[in-house]
């Protein structure tokens, strides 16, 4: 039997009264109304041992794959994955998912984004007129659609390929696996839609995501993971914070589970995302709060795109019959950055 966990929150049945699209027994798209849509209590077991785990990191591992590891999993992509993606641009449909720049302090926000004005139209000489404003943030968190690049995590004190964290990351940034090393990606994007493969309406915090639920999912709706993907894990993680309310997503979230990651690490994927920042919580790891983030960004290289708002791509993918499209990941040029901000654009 899977897990441990059990969420003392309370499991909301929301009544639903729109149209949307869900999936038939034999894989086939239909429209059908959800008046109310409960999915399991959560579970975020089997628990994972140290032991475990370290043969995990070793098996996923991509370690001294590339003579350019600063781009990690990046490296796979080639402008043959970007006209392979600009393929299944089909009607046009644009997409973006970042979140909206957050400066209200919530369970889910505890260091809100700053934004406020400058010029007036009283600073600078008039005709014309001019109006600025200061934006600022800190990003890392639940709160800022973001990338992280491949210094933002380190395992047993090392980054992504062995590199000692303490030599190449100090108070003046990072001189190795910056955000800039990183640049533009244009691949295809692939959308795991938990949520309408299961017939529920969300996923609860707690709930993990396995790898037989990932292949369920390429099975349900028609697609298959492969070398240069973009994988992105819809959770309903906004539709329920919409419905319900915010919570701190630092203490339960729905998310991978560490079995997922070999799955992932076999089919070569470039990139990874989702409306949480892809790890169950509470961690199913004892000793490590974010497993995934090891697995994927240390162990594999994959960067990871976190706090996507996925309800539209939800959406356009239902109303396409279809969950792959061109996906185009644009970070700040930031030398020295862990990351960056960003909206990714997802093209149909």
């Amino acid at each position: 039997m899977r897990g441990h966990y059990r969420t003392t929150a309370t499991t909301v049945a929301q009544q639903m009264g729109d149209n949307r699209r869900s999936l038939t027994g034999d894989g086939t798209l239909m429209t059908e109304s959800l008046t109310t849509a409960r999915a399991a209590d959560p579970d975020n077991g089997p628990p994972v041992s140290r032991e475990e785990f370290e043969a995990i990191f070793e098996q996923v591992s991509a370690w001294g794959r590339w003579s350019t590891p600063e781009r990690g999993a990046w490296n796979r992509l080639t402008p043959a994955h970007a006209h392979a993606a600009a393929q299944l641009v089909r009607s046009g449909v644009v997409v973006p998912m970042a979140l909206p720049w957050n400066t209200v302090p919530g369970p889910d926000n505890a260091k809100p984004a700053l934004h406020y004005m400058s010029d007036l139209g009283d600073v600078e000489a008039p005709e014309p007129s001019t109006h600025k404003d200061f934006i600022a943030v800190d990003y890392h968190g639940k709160a800022v659609s973001h990338l992280d690049a491949l210094s933002h995590i380190a395992y047993r004190g090392q980054l992504f390929d062995g590199r000692r964290a303490r030599d190449v990351v100090d108070a003046g940034g990072a001189r190795y696996g910056s955000v800039d090393k990183l640049g533009v990606i244009a691949t295809r994007g692939v959308l795991l839609d938990i949520p309408l493969v299961q017939n529920v309406d969300w996923l609860e915090p707690g709930q993990a995501v396995h790898a037989d639920d990932v292949l369920a999912a390429e099975e349900r709706l028609g697609i298959e993971i492969t070398d240069g993907d973009a994988v992105l894990l819809r959770s309903g993680h906004f539709k329920r914070r919409r419905n319900v309310g915010a919570w701190n997503t630092s203490e339960a979230s729905a998310g991978f589970h560490v079995d997922a990651l070999p799955l992932l690490a076999q089919r070569d994927i470039a990139l990874l995302g989702g409306d949480g920042d892809s790890d169950v919580r509470p961690s199913p790891v004892p000793g490590v709060h974010s497993p995934i983030h090891a697995l994927a960004i240390t162990a594999m290289g994959v960067p990871l795109l976190d706090n996507l708002d996925l309800e539209a791509l939800s959406q356009a993918c239902a109303d396409a019959g279809r969950y792959e499209f061109l996906l185009v990941v644009a970070p700040l040029n930031v030398p020295g950055g862990t990351g960056s901000p960003v909206n990714p654009v997802a093209v149909l």
